[in-house]
């Protein structure tokens, strides 16, 4: 969610600082603001985007050396100036950027009022950085030493970093359940909430673990100590990211962009792991717990939203070709819900970021339990990469449009990977079914890219249907996950309301809402339960409903009953999710674009959902 910045060092800190921030607008927020040291602290910060934050400080003062920015999205307090962060101290000597949530808050709040404190703001941030300055000055310790103390009185999740008028040559910074990264330069550091503001400064980063505070000092090495004072090494990475991958390439916007990337990003989630040659999938990350995964009685799959998509998808992955009973659960109730489970459990965790709050959540809970879990995310050094037992990231690149699109289709690439691995060790598919399987999937990216091709038909009908009030997405099978990512892709951009359902179960209660006004998207592919999609789409027909239909190429029948049609080429039953969703996604897309919607920025909603 919100994104953190820092900078010390020789250089001047406010462009950085801005230009950070503009890295990081991908993760969703409602106002922005920035802190530089030059004798005071000043704090300049107002409701709205960076470029809103860049015209309010106009002229204002900016020649500083070391400095922090932000850029929130509100928990606690509308969305304001005063809410917005940075936040000062009671006496402006200190100032503090924070993501996440402090629980007890309210507790603290109310001690620091009776002590003569008062506030300025509704966050908890600023509870937070009063608390430390209270601790600050009643027990006579430097900084590092009251963050540290007062992080062991706050219950809660944080990234924060810290800046003082006392001390103007350091930052203070530490997490707990909220991701910060520190870039290791040439006698300067960088900060931030993931790599993508760091890396056109350096490729060397130290990504802080919980309960982590770091002492970050110009031309110094980092110190990094626990909240309970036992002294860390830091451990100092290598970023594979390429700042290419972070610009627009030419296109309108970044959502666009990864979406005609999923050609090279599904065929980079199997390079190396697929050979059709010996017949064989190899997936390091599944070598040591082979034998428990081989001999698992059940998977349990955590998710969120997408993820969640790609995770049903992966049930019908793993029940179908390796024969284990799967369950998919929403993460954000899965550890609220008292979940029976034992040592004999796999459970898999899906995220895209890698630090969705709610997976993290629920992972702990089932670590707790004696499950062994995996880890499918796409950021390397993320917190549920090194929160889980094994795992595999899924290589699809940075995603920086906040509507999943090529994370979607690389996440149920790594799931088709998994499930024929297993399949295949346990003696549930034949050899030559397997090759089979595997020798589809390998030219499933050239099928992607013709099913790319279909922008006219699908500019056509987002025309048409652009002013609607309400879609309705139906499919059955393999095919009822990506009637629901369609939906959510809809709802996510467009702001049209929008729903899912598996196709047999409209005539359950959906069917109410069938008029001549109303547009529904049928996924209706060859396969499976073709003849019972057919139905369906003549029970609508017959309802005066606008039939919009996803085919296989060389389709009569359902053209026949159909307005409006989108062909993708034949494949696998099992794979089709992985073309059928793209000309779902391009509709999304330009129906947003022909609303005037922003579609990588869509209002409220945050890439890397760090609050539970």
């Amino acid at each position: 969610m919100c994104g953190i910045v820092g900078y010390i060092g020789d250089k001047q800190a406010y462009p950085i600082l801005i230009n950070g921030l503009k890295r990081l607008e991908y993760r969703g927020y409602d106002s922005a603001g920035v802190a530089l040291l030059n004798g005071k602290v000043d704090v300049y910060k107002c409701k709205g985007k960076v470029a809103d934050l860049e015209d309010f400080i106009g002229k204002k003062p900016i020649d500083s050396k070391i400095g922090i920015a932000h850029t929130r999205w509100a928990t606690h307090g509308e969305p304001n100036n005063v809410n917005a962060h940075p936040h000062y101290s009671q006496n402006n000597d200190l100032a503090i950027i924070h993501n996440g949530i402090i629980e007890n808050y309210a507790s603290i709040k109310k001690e620091l009022i009776n002590r003569g404190y008062v506030f300025e703001s509704d966050t908890d941030s600023e509870v937070l950085i009063y608390l430390i300055e209270d601790i600050q000055k009643n027990e006579q310790v430097n900084l590092f030493e009251a963050v540290r103390i007062a992080l062991n009185q706050v219950i809660g999740a944080y990234a924060i970093v810290i800046v003082s008028k006392h001390e103007p040559n350091l930052l203070v910074a530490a997490r707990k359940g909220s991701p910060l990264v520190i870039g290791v330069g040439k006698g300067e550091y960088f900060l931030a909430s993931d790599a993508s503001p760091i890396i056109e400064y350096t490729k060397h980063v130290v990504y802080l673990e919980d309960e982590d505070v770091a002492l970050i000092k110009k031309d110094e090495p980092l110190v990094v100590k626990t909240v309970k004072n036992k002294d860390k090494t830091p451990y100092v990475q290598e970023l594979e990211l390429n700042i290419n991958q972070l610009e627009k390439g030419g296109f309108e916007h970044f959502m666009l962009k990864e979406i005609y990337e999923q050609p090279k990003s599904i065929r980079d989630s199997f390079r190396g792991r697929l050979n059709l040659e010996q017949n064989l999938i190899s997936m390091g990350g599944m070598i040591e717990y082979e034998h428990k995964l081989k001999n698992a009685k059940r998977i349990i799959i955590i998710a969120c939203g997408t993820s969640w998509h790609a995770g049903l998808v992966g049930e019908y992955l793993f029940e179908d070709l390796a024969r284990i009973p799967v369950e998919v659960e929403y993460a954000s109730e899965f550890r609220y819900r008292n979940p029976v489970l034992s040592e004999d459990d796999i459970v898999i965790a899906i995220s895209q970021s890698g630090e969705t709050a709610d997976t993290l959540a629920a992972i702990e809970l089932a670590k707790s339990k004696g499950a062994t879990i995996f880890g499918v995310c796409n950021v390397v050094g993320s917190s549920i990469a090194r929160a889980t037992h094994a795992g595999a990231f899924t290589h699809a690149g940075p995603e920086i449009g906040v509507a999943s699109t090529k994370a979607f289709t690389a996440q149920v690439t790594v799931l088709t990977l998994m499930a024929l691995h297993l399949a295949q060790s346990r003696g549930t598919i034949s050899t030559t079914r397997f090759h089979e399987i595997i020798t589809e999937l390998n030219i499933i990216p050239e099928k992607v890219e013709k099913t790319l091709k279909t922008s006219s038909q699908v500019k056509e009908i987002a025309e048409r249907f652009k002013d609607v009030a309400n879609f309705l997405y139906l499919g059955r099978g393999y095919n009822f996950p990506v009637a629901l990512e369609g939906a959510l892709k809809l709802k996510e951009i467009s702001y049209i309301h929008a729903e899912g359902y598996p196709a047999a179960e409209m005539k359950h209660g959906p069917i109410a809402l069938i008029d001549e006004d109303m547009p529904v998207v049928f996924i209706a592919t060859n396969r499976g339960t073709y003849e019972k999609v057919v139905s369906n789409i003549m029970e609508v027909k017959a309802r005066k409903g606008k039939i919009i239909a996803i085919v296989t190429e060389g389709d009569t029948e359902v053209k026949e009953l159909a307005d409006y049609v989108i062909e993708i080429p034949e494949t696998e039953e099992m794979l089709v999710p992985l073309l059928a969703t793209i000309p779902l996604q391009k509709l999304s897309y330009h129906i947003a674009v022909k609303r005037g919607c922003n579609v990588d920025q869509p209002r409220n909603l945050a890439k890397s959902v760090t609050v539970e």
